[in-house]
């Protein structure tokens, strides 16, 4: 393994959402995950891929000199085919599986996960999940797996995703899952390479879920998760209040959000769980 490990960060936003994150004053998604990758790894390199903007995909010996690959979240479906970013993407994936390269991935890079090692997603009959994922349980395969280590058996994360997983592929252990989405977390074992990834956001705080809502409040309140743009913009305000102020009990109370989502290193305990055990300890 080298001095200074070596990261590619895969964010699929094409530039017109990126924008839209922009002008709502989110994060982009390629930078949260490096924030989250120097929270862990202080002094790793990275470098971001954008397949939707058509930068060609990477050869495999430009890819083997990474350590390890991050999937971001995405808007795109993975089943789109004709889209050429979905196909890169997938592509991708499969080139990190044959070469060995540890990957770890949140929302869309769950399902490119599933995808590229034969595996099935479709559009959920139940619609979007937004917001907060509640009551994620443990499977028993779960409960001593390394993702897992210091964990609750039972949690909550933050979430937004209309696609899920149909059809697991070969070499998936099922992790975790709810009463919304049977697959919340999976690991996947494919030819030379590991792929461990969430249904959820680790990388999101209250602040970028909150600013997620402001991107796409018209949408939510379309779908009936809000009764109007007003009440959108409520939610929002009190989202804001909390994350500057994580300790209020009156709106831990009324938003019903605790540490689950609230305390970084319970939120991101699966990344660092991912850094030590396959990018630290695992010999790549």
């Amino acid at each position: 393994m080298a001095s200074t490990l070596n990261f590619l960060i895969v964010d699929g936003y094409p530039e017109k959402s990126r924008n839209e994150f922009g002008e709502a004053g989110m994060t982009l998604a390629w930078k949260l995950y490096a924030n989250m990758l120097h929270h862990y790894l202080p002094d790793a390199i990275y470098t971001v891929w954008l397949p939707s903007d058509h930068q060609p995909i990477p050869s495999k010996s430009t890819l083997e000199a990474y350590d390890g690959i991050l999937w971001t979240g995405c808007n795109l479906s993975v089943y789109a085919l004709d889209n050429p970013s979905v196909v890169n993407q997938i592509e991708l994936a499969k080139m990190a599986y044959s070469i060995g390269i540890p990957s770890f991935g949140s929302c869309w890079g769950l399902q490119i996960s599933v995808v590229a090692a034969g595996g099935a997603v479709e559009a959920h009959p139940n619609g979007r999940e937004m917001g907060i994922a509640r009551k994620i349980g443990l499977t028993p395969e779960a409960q001593n797996h390394p993702m897992y280590e210091g964990k609750s058996s039972v949690f909550e994360a933050f979430i937004s995703h209309e696609d899920h997983v149909t059809k697991l592929p070969p070499g998936a252990t099922l992790l975790a899952g709810n009463s919304h989405s049977r697959v919340q977390a999976l690991d996947i074992t494919h030819e030379k390479g590991t792929f461990w990834s969430v249904q959820y956001h680790p990388e999101y705080n209250l602040h970028e879920m909150a600013r997620l809502i402001v991107a796409r409040k018209e949408r939510l309140t379309q779908m009936g998760f809000y009764a109007s743009h007003e009440d959108a913009i409520r939610m929002v305000e009190r989202m804001e209040e909390l994350h500057e102020a994580p300790d209020r009990k009156d709106l831990r109370w009324q938003l019903v959000i605790d540490d689950d989502v609230l305390s970084q290193s319970v939120r991101q305990r699966e990344f660092a769980n991912w850094i030590k055990f396959q990018i630290l300890t695992s010999g790549n």
